[in-house]
């Protein structure tokens, strides 16, 4: 079985002693595809330092809500230009965060209609996150996809079912991490089985939100199984099956991401 794991942070410091085990790590999992994603633009030259590290690494550009306040937050010359990187596969991650707050909101959805726009421009997929903020993130979704339509997903899914049944009528891919996995993510669970098998994707948002039975331990691409098979179980199907849907559906979205060699793929082969 070969995965991809279709969200990550390898530039954060817990990485920094022992990149190259993570990635073997998941390689011997059957990780064939690894995306490390920008949250800081500042910090994006980093993100592309890893992704040209490892041939089965590629990065997305962009400004996380945490840091939309920030002085680098709307610097979209900058993303363009990291964006005409050949390893650059999307725009984000971007969107809105009212848990933490730390943006005023006006901010925050300014600076998340802008990296709309950029994506739009470049048709480049948006890498959405949104954290207790559904109905803004729903409406402004909707005006900017009647403004012209771009490709996104949501990612780390954990909000309503209304939000994740707006997404999927826009047109948006829906992405689960090891949330999914947790004992008390039964309306979780059943938002996964729910959506259409080719919109959704799979990821670790490593190095955070271990899943079930890693839970407590820094996570890692590798991990990106377990999700799966929890996945695959709440929609009754086998892990091998959603892995070669989410594949499928990751490489759709993210349209410059490559498929793999056969090298990769025999040596991932012989890996099982």
């Amino acid at each position: 079985m070969t995965i991809i794991d279709s969200h990550c942070h390898l530039d954060f410091p817990d990485f920094a002693e022992d990149l190259d085990s993570v990635v073997e790590r998941a390689r011997a999992a059957g990780v064939e595809r690894m995306i490390t994603i920008g949250a800081k633009v500042s910090k994006a030259a980093g993100v592309v330092a890893i992704a040209e590290r490892y041939d089965d690494v590629f990065f997305t550009v962009g400004t996380h809500p945490h840091e939309a306040a920030g002085a680098d937050a709307e610097d979209f010359d900058t993303m363009r230009a990291f964006a005409r990187h050949p390893k650059c596969v999307g725009i984000g991650e971007a969107g809105l965060d009212y848990h933490y707050d730390n943006a005023p909101r006006d901010v925050a959805q300014r600076v998340f209609r802008g990296h709309i726009a950029l994506a739009r421009e470049l048709d480049l997929p948006l890498v959405i996150h949104t954290r207790d903020a559904d109905a803004d993130t729903a409406a402004i979704l909707t005006e900017e996809m009647g403004q012209g339509r771009f490709r996104a997903l949501l990612h780390c899914f954990t909000a309503s079912r209304e939000l994740a049944e707006s997404a999927l009528g826009l047109g948006l891919s829906i992405s689960f991490s090891g949330v999914v996995t947790f004992k008390k993510s039964e309306d979780l669970r059943a938002i996964a089985r729910d959506v259409p098998l080719d919109r959704i994707l799979v990821e670790t948002d490593a190095p955070y939100l271990a899943p079930a039975p890693h839970r407590s331990r820094r996570n890692e691409p590798a991990f990106v199984v377990a999700t799966a098979g929890v996945v695959a179980e709440a929609r009754g199907i086998t892990p091998a099956a959603l892995a070669d849907a989410t594949r499928a559906n990751t490489h759709a979205i993210f349209g410059r991401l490559p498929p793999a060699s056969g090298k990769v793929l025999q040596a991932l082969g012989s890996s099982h």
